[in-house]
């Protein structure tokens, strides 16, 4: 709503209002600059303990994507000047909960959430679909993305699909990513970018296939175990939308965020949740069976959900 479109003692109530959840001492400075303007930043409300406790209680059986996710967050907001964006890079096979993770991180950082008018997101095979358009993508998406910050530096752009990103398209967005991009008077470097993409996935399952094979449990992988995989799996790729990109050879990502491939007992877990949300009984016999009927790999020991936990949801009406 524009500055002055409602009636003063309303927005003194929802000043009041909204400023009663927050810290006595930040209570006039909050007032002043969100109670009767259309700052940016007051549509930017951090709640790092409640993303980490969703993350905690309903992110399933990924480990090191909860602590990749919280340490580069707490970094970048804890310090008031950042040198550069947060950029991050989640990777995985389907259903593994890249989607779900990125909707839940912007949940918990912008009101109003994927609504907000703050939060961007592209996917190439609705914004880009045609590679002979190429150039005329580029600029379009610098316009953007440039608008948006100038707008608002505060902002977050999500980047969905990135296996699928037509090679060189991205770069054209590197200006906004480094660590001294001050421009028109806007600071880009409090802005999140976030590339998802299932590039990598394979090599990832592979890799965890391995180490469980050399007895190693799946809880203990570490990043190290993952980043020469997917490096090789996603930019050293030429169909991938970060081949020989720039984005990568000047290091802009801050963290690669594996996503690694879900056991059975992961996706009952799934089951479970998805059945509460419906609001349906949750029987063990529905849950087993809801979780049996998903194709497993490798075909000898049957480890690893083949689909994650994607179709989890369009299964449950078969046994009801």
């Amino acid at each position: 709503m524009a500055p002055g479109a409602a009636p003063v003692p309303v927005r003194v109530v929802l000043v009041l209002l909204a400023a009663a959840a927050r810290p006595a001492a930040a209570w006039d400075l909050w007032a002043l600059r969100c109670g009767f303007s259309a700052d940016c930043e007051c549509g930017f409300g951090p709640d790092l303990r409640g993303l980490e406790f969703d993350l905690a209680t309903n992110l399933v059986g990924q480990p090191l994507v909860r602590q990749q996710v919280m340490k580069g967050l707490r970094g970048f907001l804890e310090n008031p000047n950042p040198v550069k964006p947060l950029v991050m890079s989640f990777h995985g096979s389907t259903g593994t909960g890249k989607t779900y993770v990125s909707s839940m991180l912007i949940r918990y950082l912008f009101q109003g959430g994927l609504q907000s008018p703050y939060v961007h997101h592209f996917s190439p095979i609705v914004h880009f679909p045609h590679a002979e358009h190429i150039e005329q993508y580029k600029e379009s998406l610098r316009r953007w993305i440039q608008g948006n910050l100038t707008s608002c530096g505060r902002s977050a752009f999500l980047f969905d699909e990135m296996d699928k990103m037509h090679p060189g398209l991205i770069d054209v967005i590197i200006p906004f990513l480094g660590p001294s991009w001050v421009v028109y008077g806007t600071n880009y470097r409090k802005a999140i970018f976030i590339f998802i993409s299932n590039a990598g996935g394979e090599r990832i399952n592979n890799v965890t296939l391995a180490l469980w094979r050399a007895r190693k449990d799946r809880e203990e992988i570490s990043l190290q175990d993952l980043e020469p995989a997917i490096s090789k799996a996603v930019f050293e790729n030429p169909e991938s939308g970060f081949w020989n990109s720039g984005i990568i050879n000047e290091h802009l990502i801050d963290f690669v965020v594996p996503f690694l491939p879900l056991k059975h007992h992961h996706v009952k877990q799934c089951v479970v949740s998805e059945l509460v949300q419906q609001g349906l009984e949750v029987r063990p016999d529905v849950v087993q069976e809801v979780a049996d009927s998903i194709p497993y790999f490798p075909e000898e020991e049957k480890l690893f959900s083949s689909t994650g936990c994607k179709t989890v949801a369009s299964r449950i009406s078969f046994f009801f």
